[in-house]
């Protein structure tokens, strides 16, 4: 496919979920917003895995909600984790997914319920220790060309991680920031793994690419949540599995390549994600029910953008 055809999938696809769906404020000043401030980022992040000679991903994901019923990581995470982790499966890209313990379950079932290896999947240490991340990613084989966190909190200002309503979450929050300067002084290849954030609030690891004055102006508790952590790239959805989702599309596109049939299918996703919330347990983030929802949308609104992807995948 001619290179400005790719672009203008690519442009279409970020257009999708590059919608402030759950009314957060990521847009809500009309030039200067996490939307704005990330224009380029999505295509490049696309790009930096798509063409690299021997890509591998490590995957982070896993966002504790400590006032659900019950107390559990959400919805918004896992389950685009899972998917980019079947989508690089498809294209014979290898992948690590790590989660704090609470979302171990949960992705256990999951990479089972989709025929997955559970081998690749590690439990993050608690330990805020930078010397116990240099041990973990040392282990990682083959070595990841990528880190790439979804919806993962990462510390604020005051190295505190908060949720969207400011609640202080660090001692449910293992230190997987501390991944990121490891992995540049771990480099195997000469070359350091690229990092790239996925995030819907202001508060995950890569919402350091924008601008404090920017995050203060269009999310509630801005100034306070604000993760400082930056990522070479960062892709803001309105829903942090939108981006994974976008994300996935994009290796394909790039590579000129089909998925598979059951990957961008809003029934197989509704499985997965079913099985996860009931082994796991996981809940809605902004619900906090254990339901088989994300982010309190309607199964069908939230599935939009997939079936959309689906179509512009198939061309």
């Amino acid at each position: 496919m001619h290179n400005s055809n790719v672009n203008g999938l690519l442009a279409a696809i970020q257009n999708l979920v590059q919608v402030d769906v759950g009314q957060r404020g990521l847009a809500h000043h009309p030039t200067d917003n996490l939307f704005t401030a990330t224009q380029g980022d999505f295509v490049a992040a696309c790009q930096s895995v798509a063409c690299n000679e021997s890509p591998c991903l490590l995957i982070v994901t896993g966002f504790f909600i400590p006032t659900a019923t019950p107390p559990a990581c959400e919805t918004d995470g896992p389950l685009g984790s899972l998917f980019l982790a079947r989508a690089c499966q498809a294209l014979g890209i290898p992948w690590h997914l790590a989660s704090p313990h609470c979302g171990i379950t949960a992705l256990q079932t999951g990479l089972q319920q989709a025929s997955l290896p559970l081998q690749p999947l590690r439990t993050l240490p608690v330990d805020n220790n930078p010397g116990t991340y240099r041990d973990f990613y040392a282990a990682l084989v083959p070595a990841p060309s990528h880190v790439v966190f979804i919806e993962y909190p990462g510390p604020n200002a005051e190295g505190r991680c908060l949720t969207m309503r400011g609640k202080d979450i660090t001692e449910h929050t293992p230190p997987a920031h501390h991944l990121l300067p490891m992995a540049k002084s771990l480099s195997r290849s000469g070359q350091p793994p690229a990092s790239i954030g996925i995030g819907d609030g202001g508060n995950e690891i890569g919402m350091g690419r924008i601008a404090a004055a920017t995050i203060a102006a269009n999310i509630p508790f801005g100034s306070r949540i604000h993760c400082t952590v930056i990522t070479d790239h960062l892709i803001v959805a309105g829903v942090s599995n939108w981006g994974a989702y976008a994300l996935a599309a994009g290796l394909f596109l790039v590579q000129g390549r089909l998925p598979p049939a059951d990957l961008f299918d809003p029934v197989t996703e509704q499985r997965l994600l079913t099985a996860m919330v009931e082994a796991g347990p996981l809940v809605d983030g902004v619900t906090g029910r254990q339901s088989a929802t994300v982010d309190g949308l309607s199964w069908e609104r939230y599935v939009e953008p997939l079936q959309r992807m689906r179509e512009i995948c198939r061309w």
